[in-house]
């Protein structure tokens, strides 16, 4: 599915979506954007990509954070969900028709806190059969590549969410 069928689908459902970036940089928020009438759907993304801002603007535990550091699952699903919450509020939102998804991982050049270069964690947070997930990646290439990866992946990880 691409960024605009998923926008289509999500509004036909009456759903908006709320992102969360770390390794992407809003590269994620920029797909969503470019298709035209986007608003209608998107509520907004928060763009965390120092550490302590995944405790302080998304609510990621601040000692998950200080034992597993930034690129971890569990991480990345805290994201996503606390992307979620802040921007339903924020936005006078039912929360349950509100998803969050996030990304974190390393783009590189070099591992960050023991983690290697190329790994990638994804996460959905949403309502009712939609659920959590999370989904675990390894890429390869440079950092530009990694990250337009870790874009794809995030697209496709979200359609599959609502194909089901």
């Amino acid at each position: 599915m691409t960024a605009a069928a998923i926008l289509k689908v999500l509004e036909a459902r009456g759903f908006k979506l709320a992102i969360a970036e770390s390794l992407t940089g809003g590269l994620l928020s920029a797909e969503f954007v470019s298709v035209p009438g986007a608003s209608n759907v998107l509520l907004g993304s928060i763009v965390a990509y120092q550490t302590s801002l995944k405790h302080e603007l998304l609510g990621v535990s601040r000692t998950l954070l200080e034992n597993q550091g930034a690129v971890d699952p569990e991480v990345a699903a805290q994201m996503a969900a606390g992307v979620r919450t802040k921007l339903a509020n924020k936005s006078n939102t039912d929360e349950s028709q509100v998803i969050g998804i996030a990304t974190t991982g390393v783009a590189g050049p070099d591992a960050q806190d023991g983690v290697a270069v190329g790994t990638v964690y994804i996460a959905i947070s949403g309502p009712g059969a939609i659920g959590d997930a999370v989904y675990a990646h390894e890429f390869s290439g440079g950092r530009e590549a990694i990250r337009a990866a870790t874009v794809s992946e995030a697209i496709n990880a979200l359609g599959e969410c609502l194909a089901q």
